[in-house]
Order: C-alpha cells, then sequence, then structure tokens
C-alpha cells in the first residue's frame, strides 16, 4: 500500500502541495488529475523520491519514502518514474537503453525480456535504431519499456501518451495496463486525457492548486461530479438552471454532460445553434440558451441560427438533483 500522510511541498515559498493525504492499495490503478500546474507532476516526484517533503511522511509497503537528503541516489528502487524527458541515452540503441539495467550474467533472460518489452511498446522493428534517430513519440514508447524492464511495483507516469500518433495510442493503451494488470504493478498516471482515466484508472484522484479535492471510484466520479471542476475534467460539461427544464422556479444548477442533452422537436425549452463541431460519429453542438452557451451532442449537423427543442432525461435531472 502507498501511504500519503499530511505532506506539503513548496519550491522556495510558493507552496505546490498543501496537506495531502491519500493511499492506494497495491495492484490498482490510478489517474491523477487536475488543471496544469495544479501539483500533479511534483506529487510524482516526491513519491518516487526525488523531492523532500516539508511537512508529512509517506511509505511504501510500510517502509518510510526518505526522500533525496537520505538517500545518495535519490529515487526508490521497487518504483519507476517515467517523466516527460524520458532520460533516454541518444547514442544507444532502442535495445539497449531498455535492458540497461538488466543484468548480463544471463543473456537470454536479458535478451527474452527485452523483446517482450518491446512487443508491449511496439518498438521491435526498431531494436537496433539508435535513440536519437527516433521521434519523441517513439522516444516515449522506449522509455516506457525501459521504466518496466524490472518490474517496479509501483510505476510512476507523467503523461505518458502525450507524444504519441493517436492511430497507435489507443493500442499501447491497452498493452501497457494488460501487462500491469497481469503483474499486479500499481500505477499512477498523471493525465489530460480522459480516455486514460475512463478506460483504466479504477480509481481517480482530482487535485486543485495543491489540494486534494476527492478521491473516488472513476466511474461513480464521472457519473456524480460534485462541482464543475471535476467535471470539466472529463472534457465539456455544462451548468444548467435547473428552472430551464422543469416547472421550477429553482436558481439550483445541475452539471450535464453534452451526450445526455437531446433533440426533442416537441420540447418547450428552445436553445439557437451557434456552431457545430464535426466529431467523427457526431456533432457537437454550441448552442445558447437563456444567454448561456451550451454544448450538446447531435447525430447530424445543425445549422446556425436554428432554434432547436432540447430536452434533459428526467432520471439524470434527479440524479444530479441530489449531488
Amino acid at each position: 500500500m502507498l501511504k500519503v500522510d499530511n505532506i506539503s511541498f513548496a519550491y522556495d515559498k510558493l507552496p505546490v502541495l498543501k496537506n495531502v493525504s491519500f493511499t492506494i492499495e497495491k495492484g490498482r490503478h490510478i489517474a491523477l488529475i487536475g488543471a496544469s500546474g495544479c501539483g500533479k507532476s511534483t506529487l510524482l516526484k516526491i513519491i518516487y523520491g526525488l523531492l523532500h517533503v516539508q511537512e508529512g511522511e509517506l511509505s511504501w509497503d510500510g517502509t518510510k519514502i526518505l526522500g533525496p537528503h537520505f538517500n545518495l541516489v535519490p529515487g526508490e528502487e521497487n518504483m519507476k518514474y517515467l517523466s516527460q524527458g524520458f532520460e533516454l541515452q541518444s547514442y544507444r540503441s532502442v535495445a539497449e537503453n531498455i535492458g540497461q539495467y538488466l543484468s548480463n550474467f544471463q543473456p537470454e533472460l536479458k535478451q527474452g525480456r527485452v523483446h517482450e518489452l518491446l512487443d508491449i511498446v511496439e518498438m521491435s522493428d526498431f531494436a537496433n535504431t539508435k535513440v536519437e534517430n527516433l521521434s519523441g513519440g517513439q522516444k516515449q514508447r522506449v522509455a516506457l519499456a525501459k521504466a518496466l524492464a524490472k518490474r517496479p511495483e509501483l510505476l510512476l507516469l507523467d503523461e505518458p501518451f502525450g507524444n504519441i500518433d493517436n492511430f497507435r495510442r489507443s493500442s499501447l493503451r491497452r498493452n501497457l495496463f494488460r501487462y500491469l494488470k497481469r503483474n499486479k504493478i500499481t500505477s499512477i498516471t498523471a493525465t489530460h486525457d480522459k480516455t486514460d482515466i475512463l478506460s483504466f484508472a479504477d480509481q481517480t484522484i482530482v487535485i486543485r492548486q495543491g489540494e486534494i479535492l476527492t478521491q473516488e471510484d472513476t466511474i461513480t466520479l464521472y457519473q456524480n461530479p460534485t462541482d464543475y471542476y471535476i467535471a470539466s475534467l472529463f472534457g465539456e460539461v455544462n451548468e444548467i438552471q435547473l428552472s430551464s427544464f422543469t416547472t421550477s422556479d429553482s436558481q439550483d444548477t445541475i452539471l450535464v454532460y453534452p451526450h445526455e442533452i437531446e433533440v426533442n422537436p416537441n420540447s418547450m425549452t428552445k436553445a439557437r445553434v451557434k456552431n457545430a463541431y464535426f466529431n467523427g460519429g457526431y456533432y457537437l453542438i454550441e448552442a445558447v440558451l437563456d444567454n448561456t452557451i451550451l454544448f450538446f451532442n447531435h447525430h447530424s449537423k445543425l445549422i446556425a441560427p436554428k432554434m432547436v427543442g432540447i430536452t434533459i432525461p428526467e432520471e439524470i435531472i434527479e440524479k444530479r438533483k441530489q449531488i
């Protein structure tokens, strides 16, 4: 278990993390989300032991994480931290980088391990290519394989798919998290990509301005967001007055995702179309309702300034009213 107990950290005098506490059970996959500059990367560095906290303490499996003030070589042996800087040796080949810290006493085992990791990150065809000749996305995949090489107990990932092409990102994610689950490796992924969160994270930790807002099962958090900030981290979201869709004159608002709003010609609630953005299987419609911008999905393009009737299913309204 990873235990983070009331830690605080500042660069010079600027507070970055404030009284942060949470626990993570072994084998779980955690998404760490929040706006840029909220402290996600700093928190990963602290967990790995690269930064020393001013207050609080951390432990992994009951052993205290001491940080750089107590270790000649910063970083925990049973963890791996994959930063956005890759930290590869450009003059060596892909295979040499991946196997850099594997034992040379059993060359066949080492070679087999390197080939396994090359398959996971889909870089087998580049095994003998020097890293300096790779693209940014390819370097990121090599760095990921290198981080996995010694089978860490805890893997810390900082935007691990940010430089990787869209067509390859999905299969790489599936390969990685399938491997982590099979080997019972705990992971924490700092990310802005909602696919990383919704498809693969068991739990999600939300940070705002250096403080933990919540730690919740990912599906529960997505379906029941407690405030606009949390919901917006999963993509577009609308904050809508209840009176716009019910007979109530309440000034209360609810949070509604674009896919939860339906076009209904018979609805008394009318919105004026402003823009339509093609998203492959649907259009994201930008509209105006009661002088407020509203987003909803529709199967076909709607042309401005058309007025369209819209509704929100009653079960969505009732569920969000109770949050």
